[in-house]
């Protein structure tokens, strides 16, 4: 009885369609462009930001050093007769009169060019002996020891030695940069493997990632913050290595231009070579920084 009134209420139920309320296309306002005033005044709010504090700090050291320098007892040339007796070190640094007279830009590619070897094979060496005694308890205690004594010698230390044993100025200076820069980088990429999240070793151990495996997808990207900040120390130890070693090996390099300027009483061709160094030094860390930058996508500390 009650299956049959279920049956005929649903037969005569009715099924009614309530109109639908027709949908309306809203048109949102265009997005306004920024004009290309407000763009080219937000550059050069940046660039004074960035640039006008340290030419104003420049220029008032110059104007003291101008100030203080002048007078008859100075030892110091003022930066007016710099200008004047070395003006060409600055205006022309790529000129070659000969096999020793030529500008500071080639000495200083020379000297870049023993850096780029002696910091590449620190680089190398230093991130695998640094993963080494970061991830074996007992590398680490016989190691660790060994590599705390051999950093704190002087660079200059070992040029006898190197030239002992090489017989030639240019390995002995490449071996002094190496053996100055390779102590920060075992140090902070031993550090940086040890700091490895126990996380990542389970998902390592999950994977049966072998060795090789873990150490290129584990080890080094889970420590690149602390492998480059050894690196930036690294470069710039490296490129005072190698000025000091070129003073006492000779050749054409930066650190030997100063030497000779010493040794010639060309105390405006020093100041302008120590510039140079100062500026190249600082585009090594800079360049570091910015490789690390985009290794570590941001996450390293400048």
């Amino acid at each position: 009885m009650g299956q049959a009134v279920s049956k005929r209420a649903a037969a005569e139920a009715v099924i009614v369609a309530l109109p639908g309320a027709k949908a309306a296309v809203v048109t949102l306002p265009p997005l306004a462009a920024r004009p290309l005033t407000g763009r080219v005044a937000s550059w050069l709010r940046a660039i004074a930001v960035n640039l006008l504090p340290p030419l104003l700090t420049v220029a008032l050291l110059l104007l003291f050093w101008q100030i203080a320098a002048s007078g008859p007892d100075s030892s110091l040339p003022p930066p007016s007769k710099i200008w004047s007796e070395a003006r060409d070190l600055i205006t022309e640094p790529f000129f070659w009169n000969g096999s020793q007279d030529i500008g500071l830009g080639w000495r200083i590619l020379v000297s870049l060019q023993r850096v780029a070897i002696g910091f590449s094979l620190a680089a190398v060496i230093g991130v695998l002996l640094g993963a080494l005694v970061g991830q074996s308890v007992w590398a680490m205690r016989g190691l660790d020891p060994v590599f705390q004594v051999l950093r704190t010698v002087p660079p200059l230390a070992w040029l006898p030695l190197s030239l002992a044993a090489f017989r030639d100025s240019q390995p002995s200076a490449i071996f002094v940069i190496f053996i100055t820069a390779i102590w920060p980088v075992i140090i902070n990429t031993a550090v940086g493997i040890r700091n490895i999240p126990q996380d990542y070793r389970n998902v390592a151990q999950v994977l049966r990632l072998n060795q090789l495996e873990f150490f290129f997808k584990i080890m080094v990207p889970s420590a690149a913050p602390y492998i480059f900040t050894g690196l930036r120390i690294g470069v710039g130890l490296s490129w005072l290595a190698i000025v000091a070693a070129e003073m006492l090996t000779g050749g054409v390099g930066i650190g030997f231009f100063i030497w000779d300027a010493w040794n010639s009483s060309r105390l405006s061709d020093i100041i302008v070579a120590l510039v140079y160094i100062g500026v190249v030094g600082f585009i090594l860390d800079r360049l570091v920084a910015f490789i690390g930058h985009v290794v570590t996508r941001g996450t390293q500390a400048n």
